[in-house]
This record gives structure tokens, C-alpha cells and sequence, in this order.
């Protein structure tokens, strides 16, 4: 089966039409002008804002004018991230997809279905023609996942509706009125580089396979991060060898777990056959461990050419010793709700280069005290070896209402279309509603969405028929909104 044939047609004709567009967060010029374009042929009132969010209104359906106005609400932005064997370009290439089963995935890369499938979703009403529904604003932001700004900086002089339906959420089962807000931590050291003397000989290392995914909602997995377990690789050898660093590249995305990770390091060649030994060992321990998870982690060793500087070695002690006390996965459980993560990090990206050491990481929590705890627990582990330490990116959560009338009705709607309740509840993700909230008083907002797995990684992918399920529901909810 291909991906034109299946059901609901327009809305994967949307999606595939969307996902041929590169679109990356801060590069989302040709996916605005898509959206626009796309508003445009419809004959529909269609805006830009100044920072590229793009609003497109439908007037209500006959008989319908006395209904609430809805805010329809999706980002245009993906992730971008590949496995490290995939040729591909994400600035030139549309995202290649196929169809496994009940699942459509992409070819060694993010899929975008996270938040495509929102987005086409959105589309496919913009242009029925048989579908009942009040007068809708479809709101369309941009840089969702690097830090939220076209939320923060959208214009709401060009939004009336009092209800807003957020299609961000991951499990179809769930209804989200609550999230995480996040703050950026990265930092910035310098270090002073050394030659290498004679006798030495030089690795590569590598660690891959990893499952990666999304730092919010995966967190709690036990997954893997590539960053930690080379950091704990280079700790060790630390403690038997005279090793040293030449450079090193882990990870890639603040929000997304680290999946790779290379370094390259110089031994005495007099040490050879032990390092050898003891990486074989540590790769040993380290497979034992995730068994159970990272069925797939491979961790390679391999003969390089000998570098010409290296760091120097007080300089990596402390580097090393400063990664193996920074917190990371979940920091914290929340104690008002049940199998909540209230506050974690994820270590998303270490840099040793040419005399330059960075870190980036992504703190995120429901409770904003214990969202600065965290990040200045990050913080502190490198101000100690004096690195700069600078904050940003930094939006807020949003606080749960259980006694919203949207909730109510998606509530019986759901029962009605489902045949069983959903969940309820707050997500660890960072959704835009925390941040739309603000700028509109009073408005009563939910988010939903179709079963999307691995959302931020290389296996993302979205399951067909909870897509089919997820538009009827939306459908049904636009017939019933209620009178203003």
C-alpha cells in the first residue's frame, strides 16, 4: 500500500504535499510560504504576523454562525535529525516516506509527523466542503521546537476565538491540559591545547544506535544518552591509561536524547592490546546493562591517524568530572500527579574542538522552582571548572484545568466516538499553550492528537488508523461547539 491510498485521502495527500517541504525550525521560510499559498488558493482569509506565524480564518457553515469561535492550532517545524549512515539533505530533500503495516515511517529520518499530522489535519478542514463547523481560525506557528517563538512573539490581534484545540499530543488515547515548561542551558569553556609527543597511537570511538527520542517524553524510558556513556567511557580510562583527548562530537539536538557519539583519544602505544581490551570490556558491561533497551547500541573502536594537539590533561579531569556530576533523565516525580515526571534534563549535545569546549542541554518541569533548580544544578557542575554558563530560551508551563468546558465536552465527545474514556492529564513535553495562554485572557484550550512513537528521532512513526480515528473525533468536536 502507498501512502496516497490511504484514508483519510486528503488528509495524507496534505501530509505528503507538507512533508515534501524542508522545514526545519528557523529555516521555515518555504514552509510559510506553502501554508500561505495554500490558504490562498482556497479563497480564504489568509495573514502573516511579523514573526512568520500564519493565520488562515474559515467562516462558520450555514446555521452554524452562533457557535464559538475555534482556534485550530499545529507548528510548521520538525525536527531534523537522521541516523548517522543516511545520506540525506535536509535542506534540498522532502522527508521519503513509506508504509509498514498499520505505521507510515520515513527512510532514516524524523518522519514530521510531530506535528504534520496537526498541521495536515488543519488543512484537510480548511478545505471540505461537507464538513459542519463554526467559524474557525487556523493558527500556524513556526520554531515550536527550538524555542517556541513564534508562540511567544505571535500577534493576537489576529485571533477572536475563545476555544483552542491544540493537535500536539502524541497518544490518542490522551487528552492533554497541561505541560512542562523548559529552559536552555548551554556553556562554554577553553581549554589549551598540547602536542603530541612520540609513542603514542590514536583511536576513534564510536557510539551509535541508540534509541534517542524525545527529551520530554521519553525521558522517563531509561533510555540511553550517547553524551553520558562516552563521558563515562573517557572517566574510566582516565583511572588505568595515559589517555588524552583530541576532539569530540556527541549528540545533536537540544530536545532530542542523545543517539551518537564520537571521540577521538591517543594512548601509549606501549597500552594498545589493554585499551583495547578494556573498551571490549566496557562495551561488555554497557550492553548488559540496556539488554533490555538499546538492543541495537554498537559501540566501535577504530585505528586513526595521530593528531597534532590535543587537550590538556588537567584540563579533560575536569571536563570529564564535571559531565559525570551534571543530572540527567529525571530529576524529579511529581507528587500531585501520578506517574508524572515533574522536572528533568537531557544532555544534549558536548563539543571538544579546537581548543573549545560547549555543552547544550534542555531543562524542562511543570513546577517553575523546580525548573531553576535544575538548570542551576546543570550550571554549577560547569561553572566549577569555569565555564560561561548561559541561560535562555526559557518558556512557561501550562497549569492543568480540570474544570474547562472544553474538557467536558471532549470528554463525552470521546466517549461517544471511542467507546471508553481517555487519560487526562499533563504531559512532560513543552506544548505552545502555556505560552498562547498568556496572551489571551480566558481562552479555554486542549490538546489531542494521533499515536506518533519516537517522535525527535530517526524511528518516528505514526500509526494509520489512530490518524482515520483522531480526524472523525475533530470532526465530531467542530459539529458540537457550543453557542457563544
Amino acid at each position: 500500500m502507498e501512502l496516497k491510498d490511504l484514508s483519510p485521502q486528503h488528509l495524507w495527500k496534505n501530509f505528503a504535499g507538507l512533508n515534501a517541504v524542508p522545514r526545519a525550525s528557523k529555516k521555515e521560510e518555504r514552509v510559510i510560504a506553502f501554508i500561505l499559498d495554500f490558504g490562498k488558493s482556497l479563497g480564504l482569509e489568509t495573514k502573516k504576523d511579523a514573526i512568520g506565524n500564519v493565520r488562515i480564518k474559515k467562516p462558520a457553515t450555514p446555521g452554524m454562525e452562533d457557535r464559538q469561535t475555534v482556534i485550530l492550532q499545529a507548528h510548521l517545524d520538525m525536527v531534523h535529525q537522521k541516523n548517522g549512515d543516511a545520506v540525506f539533505d535536509f535542506d534540498t530533500q522532502g522527508i521519503e516516506m513509506y508504509v509498514d503495516g498499520d505505521w507510515v515511517k520515513a527512510k532514516g529520518t524524523t518522519l514530521g509527523a510531530d506535528n504534520g499530522i496537526g498541521v495536515a489535519a488543519i488543512m484537510s478542514v480548511l478545505s471540505a466542503e461537507d464538513v459542519p463547523h463554526p467559524a474557525i481560525e487556523a493558527m500556524f506557528t513556526i520554531d515550536e521546537e527550538t524555542g517556541m517563538t513564534g508562540a511567544k512573539q505571535l500577534d493576537p490581534a489576529n485571533f477572536t476565538g475563545t476555544i483552542l484545540l491544540n493537535m500536539d499530543t502524541e497518544e490518542e488515547t490522551e487528552l492533554t491540559i497541561g505541560c512542562a515548561g523548559g529552559i536552555d542551558t548551554n556553556t562554554k569553556g577553553s581549554y589549551k591545547e598540547v602536542p603530541v609527543g612520540d609513542g603514542f597511537v590514536s583511536f576513534e570511538i564510536k557510539i551509535k544506535g541508540l534509541l534517542g527520542g524525545h527529551s520530554g517524553m521519553d525521558i522517563h524510558r531509561g533510555r540511553a544518552n550517547a553524551n553520558k556513556l562516552m563521558n563515562r567511557l573517557l572517566y574510566k580510562a582516565q583511572q588505568s591509561f595515559a589517555i588524552q583527548l583530541a576532539n569530540l562530537n556527541g549528540g545533536s539536538l537540544r530536545n532530542a536524547i542523545p543517539r551518537e557519539s564520537q571521540a577521538q583519544v591517543i594512548i601509549p602505544a606501549t597500552d594498545k592490546e589493554r585499551f583495547l581490551a578494556f573498551v571490549s570490556e566496557f562495551t561488555a558491561t554497557i550492553k548488559e546493562e540496556y539488554k533490555t533497551i538499546e538492543t541495537n547500541l554498537i559501540l566501535e573502536i577504530n585505528p586513526v591517524a595521530i593528531p597534532s594537539l590535543v587537550m590538556d590533561t588537567d584540563y579533560f579531569t575536569k571536563m570529564v568530572r564535571a559531565i559525570y556530576a551534571v543530572p540527567n533523565g529525571v530529576f524529579r516525580m511529581s507528587p500531585d500527579i501520578d506517574r508524572l515526571v515533574e522536572a528533568s534534563s537531557n544532555l544534549a549535545r558536548v563539543v571538544v574542538k579546537d581548543g573549545s569546549f560547549i555543552t547544550q542541554s534542555l531543562q524542562r518541569s511543570s513546577v517553575e522552582s523546580t525548573k531553576e533548580d535544575v538548570a542551576f544544578a546543570v550550571g554549577a557542575a560547569f561553572d566549577n571548572i569555569g565555564c560561561e554558563v548561559i541561560r535562555g530560551g526559557a518558556y512557561p508551563g501550562w497549569k492543568p484545568d480540570a474544570d474547562s468546558a472544553v474538557l467536558r465536552l471532549l470528554l463525552n465527545l470521546y466517549k461517544d466516538h471511542f467507546e471508553h474514556d481517555p487519560q487526562v492529564g499533563a504531559c512532560h513535553a513543552g506544548l505552545e499553550c502555556g505560552i498562547l495562554g498568556g496572551h489571551f485572557a480566558g481562552l479555554d484550550m486542549i490538546s489531542f492528537g494521533p499515536t506518533i512513537h519516537g517522535a525527535h528521532s530517526p524511528d518516528e512513526c505514526v500509526q494509520i488508523s489512530s490518524v482515520g480515528r483522531f480526524y472523525n473525533y475533530l470532526l465530531h468536536i467542530l459539529r458540537e461547539i457550543p453557542v457563544k
